[in-house]
Parts: structure tokens; sequence; C-alpha cells
């Protein structure tokens, strides 16, 4: 039974998305502001946030920031009616797990909750056997979520940091885009998406470009 904070200022959204939650075994809690989301969020109490980004006080973008900048690992899923490209990439850049345009669907936002508290179990154990991940000049720390090239301490978002992670638990190994959408977001996005090729472009940038080798065809290869 996980505790789930639904952050949403229009009632009826708010109690749908409950109201399905509980249904699902879940224990919701909804609150509507901003400065609301960030103080229960950091209680440590939730495993995963449902955030809407037009609040009445402030952008769930900040609220996600603030909560990550704050070392929280907790499972973020944006439900907005904010549904561009670009709006999709600034949210999981900024921290979110996920993200899903309304109007939607309540079984494919629950698949998600599901998947995300899966994917954040998984991790939790994955931390605990190895908690520091090294391949040449690059060093990842699971637990206080870092990386380093060499004396150089590099800041990475979380997806950024998820996708280093990923690379560096199979280093020398080829993985193709579809792997990595499978491994790092959890789900296939549109066939057509770029996003992994952009963040992979972002990874160069922070920690050099020779680290990830493009395959033509088959995929990127790190190391």
């Amino acid at each position: 039974m996980s505790q789930i904070l639904v952050v949403e200022d229009s009632e009826r959204i708010a109690s749908f998305v409950a109201k399905g939650l509980r249904a699902a075994g879940h224990v919701p809690t909804v609150v509507g502001t901003a400065r609301d989301a960030v103080e229960h969020a950091l209680t440590g109490e939730y495993d995963l946030m449902v955030l809407d980004l037009g609040l009445p006080d402030g952008d769930g973008m900040d609220v996600a920031a603030a909560v990550r900048a704050q070392g929280s690992s907790m499972a973020i899923i944006i439900l907005t009616a904010r549904d561009s490209v670009t709006d999709t990439v600034a949210g999981l850049e900024g921290g979110a797990d996920d993200y899903m345009a309304k109007p939607f669907r309540f079984e494919e936002l629950l698949a998600r909750v599901r998947l995300r508290l899966r994917t954040a179990g998984e991790s939790g154990e994955d931390a605990g056997s190895a908690t520091v991940l090294r391949q040449g000049d690059v060093e990842l720390d699971l637990r206080s979520r870092r990386a380093r090239v060499g004396e150089r301490e590099v800041e990475l978002s979380a997806r950024e940091f998820a996708l280093a992670e990923t690379f560096l638990r199979h280093p020398g190994q080829v993985l193709s885009r579809e792997q990595l959408l499978s491994r790092v977001w959890g789900y296939d996005f549109d066939p057509g998406s770029n996003v992994v090729d952009v963040y992979v472009r972002y990874l160069r940038r922070k920690l050099g470009a020779e680290t990830i080798t493009t395959v033509r065809g088959m995929g990127y290869r790190f190391g």
C-alpha cells in the first residue's frame, strides 16, 4: 500500500484521481497549492507524487525542482494540460519521472503509477548492492546522486543521472534507443521521438564528447 501525494487545484480532477487510487489500494493525500506540495513532499512520507503544473501560487515545474534540490528521490508523475514536446522535455529535465497530458485515461495513469513504484523499488535494491559506479573518468554516487568526471563534480538532472547510470551498468554494451527508452523513461515514447538523442547530447556536453559512442543503426555505447 503506497502513500501518494496528489497535487491538483481542480477539485473535480483531484477527487477523480484520489478515488481511483484509493480503489486500487493506494493511500492518496490531496493538496492544491505549490507551497503545500513542497511541504508534504519533503516529509518523506510519500512514495510518489502526481503533480499538476498550473497551480494557483506557482508552477509545478518549480515544485519538482525544489523537491529534487532537497535530495528527494520520490517518483514524480506530471499530469497537465500542457502537451507540447518542449513542455514534456522541460518537465523530465526538471526532475519528473513521467509526463502525462490531460485529458487522460485513469487506467493509463494507474499503469504508470505502478511502473514508477516498481522502478523505484528496483532502484533501491540496486543502490544497496552497488553505491558507486565507475567507468573511465566518470563516477556516479548512487546514494548522493552526484557525478564526477576526474576531479570535477558535474551537475546532472534526474533524467541525465538515470541515463548515465544505465550506461555505466552496461559498460561497452551497445544499447538501442528502444532499450534506453524502456529502462530510463519506463515506457515507450512515440517511435519518432528524439528524446534519447537529446539526452545523449546533454550527457556528452557534461561528461565529455568521447564518453558515448554512436553505433550507426544500432544505438549508443558508453566507453
